[in-house]
């Protein structure tokens, strides 16, 4: 499966780290994309054809790591790609999506809001791969 993060706004230090980080862990388990777009004006044309969106949305839906597993799986048997939209650091993704995930209660920067996302999707794929990395 190949999951695209669509972000609005350039990644800076310390977060690039972070980031890196978790491309290189992801590798192993998915074909990952990660593209910066300037502004959320071209959002909609980036989007990969015949993929499953989700955008993140502070009132979308909350999963604890076990349960995004299993909504990552279900993912992945659909047969379709899969695409997260974060937004810039003033949020309001206008875009049609399948799906609106939240990452919490809580306002995170939208920087910090791709390193959880990626850990959490590292942290689902090594679930599913029965991998130590999850204690819980």
């Amino acid at each position: 499966m190949k999951v695209t993060v669509l972000s609005v706004g350039r990644l800076r230090a310390p977060w690039a780290d972070d980031v890196a980080h978790y491309e290189k862990l992801l590798g192993r388990h998915c074909r990952l994309e990660l593209v910066e777009l300037r502004d959320g004006s071209r959002l909609a044309s980036r989007v990969p054809d015949r993929a499953w969106v989700s955008v993140l949305d502070d009132a979308g839906t909350a999963y604890d790591s076990v349960a995004f597993s299993a909504f990552l799986e279900q993912r992945r048997m659909s047969g379709l790609d899969l695409c997260f939209v974060i937004g810039g650091a003033y949020g309001g993704v206008e875009l049609e999506a399948d799906h609106r995930l939240s990452l919490g209660p809580m306002t995170l920067p939208h920087q910090l809001a791709r390193v959880v996302l990626l850990e959490q999707l590292y942290r689902a794929h090594s679930i599913l791969a029965g991998e130590p990395y999850h204690h819980g």
